[in-house]
């Protein structure tokens, strides 16, 4: 349990190095191992099986599941998800018999961004703020902001909410809304999506940070 010499949970199964850094109220589960210079935020879960290495930088309130694995060169920023099983890499063109240590590719996955289950990232690329990385998906392209992504190569098939709902049927303005929150969003230039009524900065609201409703019930809608 956390205490107040430290504040964040560690399972009895896992493993956290001296060295790594982890912040209040996070909470390391079965099995997992965070390696000596990561650095993990405020609130985060590392789900059983997880490996953050060396070097990694990890945000505040971000959620890893199961079998991840998180490679140094990449940086996790604020409120980002990733998926059971999904895979980050860091080198593009790894070889057994050719040494690349210290030649590692950085890739970012920007606040709010969540990577689906068995999704893959190659390396080297920029995952927008708040975009939707789907299930099985392989991005090897930088992604924008609030994009929905999917498929193999993954492509745009959409826009996104903060909440993860599509974005359709923008008005005359342009303006599309989150059938979920009520937040307006608009794309103010090509491949630019902002939202209208939040700083993209600031958290959501307590009173939109819990979800009332399943997906599949806007399916219907």
């Amino acid at each position: 349990m956390a205490t107040e010499k430290q504040p964040y949970f560690v399972h009895q199964s896992a493993y956290v190095d001296e060295g790594a850094q982890i912040g209040e109220g996070t909470r390391i589960w079965h099995f997992a191992h965070v390696m000596k210079g990561a650095r993990i935020g405020r609130n985060c879960i590392l789900g059983q099986n997880t490996n953050v290495a060396d070097g990694v930088t990890i945000g505040d309130n971000v959620k890893v599941q199961n079998n991840v694995s998180i490679y140094t060169g990449t940086i996790v920023e604020n409120d980002v998800f990733l998926g059971p099983s999904c895979v980050l890499t860091n080198v593009t063109n790894p070889r057994s018999q050719v040494v690349r240590h210290g030649l590692y590719e950085t890739t970012i996955l920007h606040r709010g961004a969540s990577v689906g289950a068995n999704a893959t990232i190659v390396c080297g690329v920029e995952v927008g703020r708040y975009a939707l990385i789907g299930a099985g998906a392989v991005v090897t392209k930088d992604v924008p902001g609030y994009a929905m992504m999917v498929g193999v190569p993954a492509k745009r098939v959409g826009w996104v909410s903060r909440h993860g709902l599509p974005l359709k049927d923008p008005d005359a303005d342009g303006v599309m809304v989150c059938p979920e929150s009520g937040l307006r969003y608009k794309e103010v230039s090509p491949g630019t999506i902002l939202c209208l009524d939040l700083d993209e900065e600031a958290p959501l609201p307590p009173e939109l940070a819990v979800g009332k409703r399943k997906y599949d019930d806007y399916k219907k809608a």
